[in-house]
């Protein structure tokens, strides 16, 4: 299936395969700060980032066995939704005339020992996701691709309500975070996510490590 720029903006996403999140591992990954967010494409691939490593997360953890019954049907649909980010991020990126960047190698750690670890972190990634999106919105110049990343932030956000919930967490503060979302840095969000990637785009401080 072909993806055009128009899929973003009207937001219809297809599903592609899980392992798409962790593909191309050998090529070149640069993560731009906020700073350095000279166009579009940039800012959408500080999205795609983080797409391909929510995606790539929720492959592994659901196919962990961890959740059954309403979180597995919730955790599931997250999953095609993550997917379905990437392909259609990738597809308008190159509908303007960029690159994709490459996705991360990750390592999620001891993120699947439990149905309590894989829910705390689903809970983190999609908190960072929203507030991410929040603090790169200023550097997009097209309205149309903002109001088609808005789409995103808010379902980045209804999967965090949602999987505070499933973690029996408070309202305020743990199914929502208030009043007014926060948004973060490219350091901060660099700082929430390090952790988890490895190999060929691995970050160290704030520099790529590029092999």
């Amino acid at each position: 299936m072909t993806f055009r720029r128009k899929d973003l903006i009207r937001g219809q996403a297809a599903v592609v395969p899980g392992p798409v999140a962790v593909g191309a591992l050998t090529n070149k990954f640069a993560w731009t700060t906020a700073a350095d967010f000279k166009n579009d494409v940039e800012v959408l691939n500080y999205a795609l980032t983080l797409e391909y490593l929510e995606a790539e997360f929720y492959r592994q953890g659901n196919a962990a066995g961890l959740v059954s019954g309403k979180a597995k049907t919730y955790l599931d649909q997250v999953q095609v939704d993550e997917e379905s980010h990437v392909a259609t991020i990738r597809s308008t990126i190159m509908d303007l005339g960029g690159s994709p960047v490459a996705a991360p190698g990750v390592d999620f750690g001891e993120s699947f020992a439990n149905r309590e670890s894989y829910l705390t972190t689903a809970h983190v990634f999609e908190n960072t996701g929203v507030s991410a999106y929040l603090g790169a919105a200023g550097y997009i110049e097209d309205k149309a691709i903002l109001q088609a990343a808005a789409g995103i932030f808010g379902v980045e956000a209804r999967h965090a309500a949602i999987i505070g919930n499933l973690l029996g967490l408070d309202a305020e503060g743990g199914v929502y975070m208030g009043a007014f979302e926060t948004p973060k840095s490219s350091a901060e969000v660099l700082k929430a996510v390090a952790p988890f990637l490895t190999g060929p785009g691995a970050m160290k401080g704030d520099a790529a490590v590029t092999l």
